[in-house]
């Protein structure tokens, strides 16, 4: 709960720091816009987080984005697939690029970063190998559909877009598995001690497939959000670096690389940062060729802030127990 507060602080001061330099950063488009895309990075994110608890990553979550999406555009402009038919069939290979990983790193014992790091290069591939390397758009035929990305609820007034409602009800069944299942205490004991944790019975292997293929699914559902939003599919474009605004919005939330630490809430918080951070930049008309620097600075700060006062707090407790003996 500190840690959520913390990266909660953090928000808050980007949030004040920015309104107050420029006012129309609280105008409600700007605010919409941002939740809007806070949601579709955390989707992501919450995906991530479940890997990241296990003590692994993935870093083709991008790559995933970029095939999914062009897959849904190719499959509905191109073949003219129906609509509920596309979508069964991303989802469905979505999860089966999460079961794949989850073998090939449990039962032939690769690792993650190099299974992933292959994902990436082969999903960009298979991407623009399918469209020609040809960008496809969606078109007016498809408004329906994109109102799950583009569409909103108006709430006392505000526009509350659709996107937001989906990662809500995404995080609330994420924190259910978390914390109130047999699955989520397993998990988080696998990252602490993995070894441990498979002597005292866990089947380890399930959990770990299980964590990939909740990212990969949640990265696919994510992929089809984000290209109806944009409404025009670059294959070799689309979800790049994706991966890295995930990983470093489930890190910023509480998530320990380490693995058996996390908090779906800090990492929903976490996407909210990396989000208002990029708002920021470009509503105070910082150059856009700074943006990277500014954002990997302000999470190397706010890993390294962590850190001490985890380490403070453990001089503390160990203190506190020396003089009690």
């Amino acid at each position: 709960m500190k840690k959520t507060l913390g990266i909660f602080g953090l928000l808050a001061v980007i949030c004040a720091f920015t309104a107050i330099a420029n006012p129309n950063f609280m105008t409600a488009y700007n605010i919409q816009n941002t939740v809007r895309w806070t949601a579709l990075y955390g989707i992501l994110s919450i995906g991530v987080a479940f890997v990241i608890m296990t003590g692994g990553i993935d870093l083709s979550i991008g790559s995933v984005v970029g095939l999914i999406g062009s897959m849904l555009a190719w499959m509905l402009t191109v073949k003219g697939v129906s609509v509920p038919l596309a979508v069964f069939i991303i989802l469905l290979t979505s999860l089966a690029i999460g079961l794949a990983h989850g073998l090939l790193i449990t039962k032939l014992r690769l690792q993650p970063f190099v299974v992933t790091l292959c994902g990436l290069l082969l999903y960009r591939g298979l991407a623009r190998l399918l469209t020609d390397d040809q960008n496809l758009g969606f078109g007016a035929d498809f408004e329906g559909l994109r109102t799950l990305a583009t569409g909103s609820f108006t709430v006392a007034g505000f526009a509350i877009p659709v996107p937001f409602f989906l990662m809500a009800a995404l995080a609330i069944v994420a924190g259910i598995v978390l914390n109130y299942s047999v699955y989520g205490r397993y998990l988080l004991a696998l990252g602490r001690n993995e070894s441990a944790a498979r002597y005292s019975g866990i089947n380890t292997d399930r959990i770990v497939i299980l964590a990939y293929v909740m990212c990969s699914l949640l990265a696919g559902f994510g992929g089809m959000l984000f290209a109806l939003d944009v409404n025009s599919v670059q294959p070799s474009g689309l979800g790049e670096f994706f991966e890295l605004y995930a990983i470093a919005a489930a890190v910023l939330g509480g998530c320990s690389l380490r693995g058996g630490e996390g908090s779906i809430l800090g990492v929903i918080i976490g996407a909210a940062v990396m989000r208002v951070l990029y708002n920021s930049i470009n509503i105070l008309r910082i150059p856009t060729h700074m943006e990277f620097a500014i954002i990997g600075t302000v999470i190397l700060a706010g890993v390294i802030v962590d850190e001490l006062l985890k380490r403070w707090v453990e001089k503390r407790r160990a203190a506190a127990r020396a003089a009690a003996q």
